[in-house]
C-alpha cells in the first residue's frame, strides 16, 4: 500500500513539474511577445515621427477623407492589383525565357555590324553624305522641283539606255573611241572622202545615220 502511494505521489510530482514547465514556457513566450510588441511600438513610433517630419519638411498635407477614399478604392481594386501582379510575373518569366534568345540576337547583330564595317558599308554611307551635301550646295530648290517634275522621263531614258543592245552599242563606241590615236588622225581630201563613201561599210553607216534621223524626225512629229 505504501509503495503504491509513493508511486502515485511520484507520478503526481511529475505531472506537476510538467505543468510548471508548460506554465513557465508560456510565461516566457508571453514575455517575448510583450517585448516584441514594445519594440514594434518603439519602431512604429519612430517611423511615424520620421514620416511626419518628412511630410512637414516637404509641406505635404494629408487629408483623412482622401486617405479613406484611397483605402476604399484600393480595397475595391484588389482584384485588379492581383491581375496586374500576375501579368508582371508572367512578363518577367517571359523576359527570363527570352533572355538567351535576345542575347543571341544582340551577338548576331553585333557580328553583322562588324562585318558591314569591315566591308566598308559605313564608310560608303559617310562618303555618300558628301554627295547630298554637294547637291544641296550646287543646286537650288527650283532645280530639285524641276527634277521631280521630269523624274519619270529621266527614268524612262535611263531604262532605255540600260537595254542590252543599247549598252552593247555604247560599249562598242567607247572601245572604238579609246582605240583611236588622237595625235595620229589621217587627213581626208574631198576625193578620198568620195572614194570612202563607195565602200560597203560607209554605205551601211550612212544608211544607219539616215534611218536614225528619219525615225527621230517622225517620232518628234508624232509627239
Amino acid at each position: 500500500m505504501a509503495e503504491n502511494t509513493s508511486t502515485q505521489i511520484a507520478e503526481l510530482n511529475r505531472k506537476v513539474d510538467t505543468i510548471l514547465e508548460y506554465v513557465n514556457q508560456q510565461r516566457l513566450k508571453s514575455q517575448m511577445v510583450d517585448d516584441l510588441v514594445a519594440d514594434a511600438s518603439i519602431i512604429g513610433k519612430d517611423v511615424y515621427d520620421s514620416t511626419v517630419r518628412a511630410l512637414d519638411d516637404h509641406e505635404v498635407v494629408l487629408d483623412p477623407d482622401e486617405l479613406r477614399e484611397l483605402g476604399i478604392r484600393f480595397a475595391q481594386n484588389v482584384h485588379h492589383f492581383n491581375t496586374l501582379l500576375d501579368t508582371l510575373a508572367s512578363t518577367m518569366d517571359l523576359l527570363r525565357d527570352m533572355g538567351p534568345i535576345i542575347n543571341e540576337v544582340i551577338i548576331d547583330g553585333t557580328k553583322k555590324l562588324h562585318e558591314f564595317e569591315q566591308k566598308g558599308y559605313f564608310g560608303f554611307i559617310r562618303e555618300s553624305g558628301k554627295i547630298v551635301d554637294n547637291i544641296v550646295t550646287h543646286y537650288e530648290v527650283e532645280d530639285v522641283r524641276m527634277l521631280a517634275d521630269n523624274i519619270v522621263a529621266i527614268l524612262d531614258t535611263v531604262q532605255n539606255l540600260t537595254q542590252p543592245d543599247m549598252l552593247k552599242a555604247v560599249d562598242n563606241a567607247v572601245r572604238v573611241f579609246s582605240s583611236l590615236e588622237m595625235d595620229n588622225i589621217p587627213q581626208y581630201s574631198i576625193f578620198r572622202v568620195m572614194r570612202e563613201m563607195n565602200k560597203p561599210e560607209m554605205k551601211k553607216a550612212l544608211g544607219f545615220f539616215m534611218t536614225f534621223m528619219k525615225n527621230l524626225s517622225q517620232h518628234n512629229i508624232n509627239q
